[in-house]
């Protein structure tokens, strides 16, 4: 059974088709502009509710997209969806649960379940790779975790992560919803790239509209060996929040190989929310050759070293969509008939009547 988003009348709100965006002030020779925007309808598929869409990634050698939803298994149990690209717009293909190792689905909201953020296909094995954030609410600590699962969603294995990355009852750790969400394959697939959200505890606070902040990208081999981290400089929050002194925050939401044999330069995406303002969203191309490895800096405040460098080549704000919301997942698509390589982002609707989810085609040259 496949359903179509985007098909008139039952499933999407809006299809924006053949928006162009300024032209960006960016790195010489690199533009980017909006392709298309669609924007999803609270809908339901295959008896699961779609939303908390929080990671997308394409498999070239299939034309299949993989979708992953954030659900902790509150509504349904923790799930990913299959999609298909078709002239009228992305269209579901199927969903399938995430499994544990025994064969049964994550239960609701337990010590257990996962917090799933990203997901990538492996081109090595072509299994499914998917990232959780896990949970610090002391005494319940739930670690991180990168885990591998099969198309049919049995679970393959986990990645062993690198000690700093493990939830601490101390000072010290990731700090709650700021762990893994971005994740990515280089060097031909050898290689496991991951990013923080936000900074370890131990590395400085959070973004404020007065600084910035700094958060770590972790480069393992496949096996887990931790080979480097480096230190990536986060923005400062956009705006202050109204009313003064409720939530605004900023974090690295996503990383993808700008090319998939190369080790060092990737794209990176900063979400940022304020309170009574709304997001901004920007991406930066980054490259972390000539970075100081800081895996054995156990504290990156006050440290000597070098982060990676990193260069703005789009701001979400600037590309004409019809809003900017909660986006969090990016991947590259197929090439575009203009030769153009397709990035294509996904927002996470946080299940919220006022949020949506949208699937936004960028074009960059």
């Amino acid at each position: 059974m496949s359903v179509r988003i985007g098909a008139a009348g039952v499933l999407t709100g809006v299809l924006v088709l053949g928006l162009a965006g300024p032209a960006m002030a960016e790195p010489a020779g690199q533009r980017v502009r909006l392709v298309s925007e669609q924007v999803l309808g609270k809908i339901t598929f295959q008896g699961t509710t779609v939303g908390g869409l929080s990671g997308i990634d394409y498999d070239r050698r299939t034309g299949e997209w993989v979708l992953i939803c954030d659900d902790r298994s509150d509504r349904q149990p923790v799930r990913y969806y299959t999609a298909r690209q078709g002239k009228d717009g992305f269209e579901l293909t199927g969903t399938k649960p995430l499994l544990r190792p025994d064969g049964s689905t994550y239960p609701k909201l337990s010590a257990d379940t996962p917090d799933p953020e990203e997901i990538r296909f492996d081109p090595l094995s072509r299994d499914l790779w998917w990232t959780s954030e896990g949970d610090r609410l002391p005494p319940v600590l739930i670690d991180p975790a990168i885990r591998r699962a099969h198309r049919d969603g049995s679970y393959a294995g986990a990645l062993p992560l690198p000690a700093n990355l493990r939830m601490s009852a101390g000072e010290q750790g990731p700090r709650r919803n700021e762990v893994l969400e971005g994740l990515t394959f280089a060097a031909g697939g050898h290689l496991v790239v991951s990013t923080v959200e936000g900074p370890l505890i131990q590395d400085g606070l959070s973004p404020t509209p007065a600084a910035g902040a700094l958060g770590r990208i972790s480069v393992q081999h496949r096996s887990g060996r931790l080979l480097s981290q480096y230190a990536y400089p986060m923005e400062k929050v956009f705006a202050q929040p109204v009313p003064a002194g409720a939530f605004a925050n900023n974090g690295v939401v996503a990383i993808l190989a700008v090319d998939e044999h190369d080790p060092f330069r990737y794209l990176v995406m900063e979400r940022s929310f304020v309170t009574g303002v709304g997001n901004k969203v920007r991406i930066y191309e980054i490259n972390t050759a000539g970075a100081t490895d800081v895996k054995k800096i156990d504290s990156l405040a006050g440290a000597k070293f070098r982060p990676v460098r990193k260069k703005l080549i789009a701001d979400l704000g600037n590309l004409g969509l019809s809003t900017v919301d909660n986006v969090e997942g990016m991947t590259w698509g197929p090439r575009l008939p203009s030769g153009e390589r397709s990035l294509v982002l996904v927002s996470d609707d946080n299940f919220s009547a006022t949020q949506v989810s949208q699937l936004i085609t960028l074009a960059v040259r």
